[in-house]
This record gives structure tokens, sequence and C-alpha cells, in this order.
């Protein structure tokens, strides 16, 4: 599990994959962190993938992934995608079956050691 510093520090040791990254805010309050890759520049990497959607624990469970989730699917979208990706670990934690609530289905291929998803937007 990775923070919000360890993301931005692997987003500049992964320069082909273009991370764009936005903090999440409730008004005045950083609730969580999201980073996306859109256009890639090399096959390595995943186009229009949902690289991070990190919420501080005590923020979880009040609809800021769902929010943040849904405004991803719309930059996507109105970019022209028709499919988002994202990957995520096994085990207890893991966001595969937020992700599943969210219409994210399994593709039965693994990003690394992570279960990789797939949602149709268009």
């Amino acid at each position: 599990m990775s923070g919000v510093r360890e993301s931005i520090l692997e987003a500049a040791e992964e320069p082909d994959a273009q991370a764009l990254y936005w903090a999440i805010y409730a008004e005045e309050t950083p609730v969580g962190f999201v980073m996306i890759a859109d256009e890639v520049g090399s096959p390595d990497y995943i186009a229009q993938y949902l690289w991070k959607l990190l919420i501080d624990e005590r923020y979880q469970r009040r609809g800021f992934g769902t929010a943040t989730l849904d405004l991803i699917v719309e930059y996507f979208r109105s970019r022209g995608a028709a499919t988002m990706w994202t990957s995520a670990e096994q085990g207890e934690g893991s966001p595969v079956t937020f992700y599943e609530r969210c219409g994210f289905k399994r593709t039965g291929d693994f990003h690394g050691n992570e279960i990789l998803l797939r949602l149709e937007i268009s």
C-alpha cells in the first residue's frame, strides 16, 4: 500500500506513464488523492488507467471515493475513451469489491500481482 508521497515518487520514476494527479478535498479539508494515466508514452503502460485512488481512512464510506471515481469516469469519457482500467490487490482490505460495485468487471488478467479490472464508459 502506498501513500501520496510514494505515489508521486512512483509517477516520477515512470515518466512514460505520464501520470496526472489531484488532491481530493471536502471543502477545505484534504481527504484523498487520485492519480491516473491517460495518454501514455510507451506500450508498457495502460492508457485510461486509474492508477491510485486513496481516501484517508477517517473519510472512507462517506462517498468521496465514489464521487472521485465518477469524476474520473467523466474525464475519460469527455476525452473519447470507451473503456477505463484499474487494478487492485487481493485479500483483506482489497478495494476490488468497491470497484465491482461501481461497475468494473474482472478481466481474468493481472497487472503485476494485482487483479486487472475494466469499466465500459461509452
